[in-house]
């Protein structure tokens, strides 16, 4: 695996414990405008935007690596996070396979799977993380 599993909790601490760590974020705009994005303001962080696949086509963005990573050092460690953990894993090995070192899935995503009633209880903003609506 070309990347390390993590926790939106231990994410969130290793942003704020490693000051040159790097939350990238792969969902859509749709998605950060309609259900939230992650406040990294408490411990002078900003998010990185970077498309990872277009809304409803799953179309790849060609220019993912550059707009996620560009001008960073490729020992910077990296954090993926989308909706549930599972697209931030290709935006992982696609950084890895760039040639950065330190890269990570946060694997509960923003928002988290779904329970056995259809809703998402886990995730960046089901567990008090800051976060803004769109």
């Amino acid at each position: 695996m070309a990347f390390t599993e993590i926790s939106v909790r231990d994410a969130y601490q290793l942003l704020a414990d490693d000051p040159a760590a790097v939350l990238v974020d792969v969902r859509t705009p749709q998605e950060w405008n309609l259900v939230g994005v992650p406040v990294l303001d408490a411990i002078g962080k900003q998010v990185r935007m970077a498309i990872w696949t277009e809304y409803g086509s799953g179309t790849p963005n060609p220019h993912f690596v550059e707009q996620a990573t560009g001008g960073l050092d490729p020992s910077t460690p990296l954090l993926f996070l989308c909706r549930s953990g599972v697209r931030s894993q290709g935006a992982a090995t696609a950084a890895s396979a760039a040639g950065f070192t330190t890269t990570y899935n946060v694997s509960e995503g923003f928002e988290g799977d779904l329970d056995v009633n259809g809703h998402r209880t886990t995730g960046w903003k089901h567990v008090d993380l800051p976060w803004r609506q769109g």
